[in-house]
C-alpha cells in the first residue's frame, strides 16, 4: 500500500487515478483547484468511481491533520508547474517522489525549483483518453507509460502492478520523450484546423504533418535522441488510425478556451533547433498561430 497524491485531475490525471483506484490497495489524494464531487473514469473495461480525499489548497496538506505521502503524481498541462510546484513544496517537503507524467522533453527541467532532480521520475505517457463536458473522464485505450529505468522508475512500476497499465522501463528516456514530442508536435494541425484527427487523412495535411516530425526528429538527433528516418510516416499512420471524431488534448484545449500546451508541444522544438542552428519553419509558424489565437482571447 502506498499513500499517493494526484496534482492535476484533468483527463490523463483522471486515468491514473482509476489505475490506482482498481488496485484497491492505495491510498489516494486528489489535488484539484475546485472541490470534485465525484471523479468518474469510464475505462475501456468498467466504469470507475475513485474514492480519494479531496484537497483544494496546498495549505491544507500542512500540518499535523494532514498525512505525508509516498508519491506525488504531477499530471497537470505543462505551462503549470508554478501551480504544481505550490503543491510539491507541501506534498514533497518530506522526500516524497515525484513522477511528472506529462508531455515534451523538460521533465526535470521544469521542475528543478520545487524538488531535487534525483527525486523526480520523468514518465511520458500514451493514453486515448478526453475530459467530457459533465466532468467525467473518457478513457478510449490503454494506458501505455514510459518510464525512466532506476530505483524509482522501478517503484513507480510497482504502484500499477496487477493494474491495466502498461509499463515500460526504459534507459534510453530520452529517446522516448523525442519519440512521443514527434507524435504531439503535428497534433498542432488539428488546434489550427479545429478539426479532430480526420483532418491528418487529407493528402495535403498529411504532407505537413511529416514535415513537423521531420523538424523534431532533426532536433531531437542534435539533443541525443536516437529516431530513424521512418518515425514521421509511424505518427502519420498512427493520426489515421484513430477514429475520425478522436480528439487530442490541443485541440480539446482550444476548443474549450484553456490555454494550449504550446511551448512544451512546439515552442520546445523551435528554441532547441535554435540553439542547434535547425530550421523548424512549420513548428515555429504553428507555435506563433497558436500564441496570437490566445492572446486574441485575453
Amino acid at each position: 500500500m502506498a499513500r499517493v497524491a494526484v496534482v492535476g485531475v484533468g483527463a490523463i490525471g483522471g486515468v491514473l487515478a482509476a489505475l490506482l483506484e482498481t488496485m484497491g490497495r492505495h491510498e489516494i489524494t486528489l489535488c484539484t483547484r475546485r472541490a470534485l464531487e465525484e471523479l468518474i473514469v469510464t475505462t475501456p473495461e468498467a466504469v470507475v468511481r475513485v474514492k480519494a480525499r479531496n484537497l483544494t489548497d496546498p495549505k491544507q496538506a500542512e500540518g499535523a491533520q494532514a498525512e505525508a505521502v509516498d508519491w506525488v503524481l504531477v499530471a497537470t498541462k505543462t505551462y503549470d508547474a508554478g501551480g504544481a510546484g505550490a503543491w510539491l513544496r507541501v506534498l514533497a517537503a518530506n522526500g516524497a517522489a515525484v513522477a511528472v507524467v506529462q508531455n515534451g522533453v523538460e521533465h526535470r527541467e521544469r521542475f528543478a525549483p520545487y524538488v531535487q532532480a534525483e527525486r523526480i521520475v520523468p514518465v511520458v505517457i500514451d493514453c486515448p483518453v478526453e475530459r467530457q463536458p459533465d466532468g467525467t473522464v473518457a478513457q478510449r485505450g490503454a494506458a501505455r507509460m514510459k518510464v525512466e529505468e532506476g530505483r524509482l522508475g522501478r517503484e513507480f512500476a510497482a504502484l500499477f502492478m496487477g493494474s491495466k497499465a502498461e509499463i515500460e522501463l526504459t534507459e534510453d528516456f530520452k529517446t522516448a520523450a523525442w519519440r512521443k514530442l514527434c507524435i504531439n508536435a503535428p497534433g498542432a494541425l488539428n488546434a489550427l484546423t479545429m478539426k479532430p484527427a480526420g483532418v491528418l487523412r487529407d493528402e495535403a495535411m498529411g504532407r505537413l504533418a511529416l514535415e513537423m516530425v521531420r523538424e523534431c526528429v532533426a532536433v531531437g538527433r542534435a539533443e541525443g535522441a536516437r529516431l530513424d528516418d521512418s518515425v514521421g510516416q509511424q505518427v502519420l499512420d498512427g493520426y489515421r488510425a484513430q477514429p475520425r471524431d478522436s480528439i487530442n488534448s490541443m485541440l480539446a484545449d482550444r476548443m474549450a478556451g484553456r490555454p494550449m500546451e504550446i511551448d512544451a508541444r512546439n515552442g520546445v522544438i523551435v528554441r532547441l533547433g535554435e540553439k542547434h542552428g535547425i530550421a523548424t519553419p512549420l513548428n515555429r509558424m504553428a507555435a506563433a498561430v497558436l500564441e496570437q489565437g490566445e492572446g486574441n482571447r485575453k
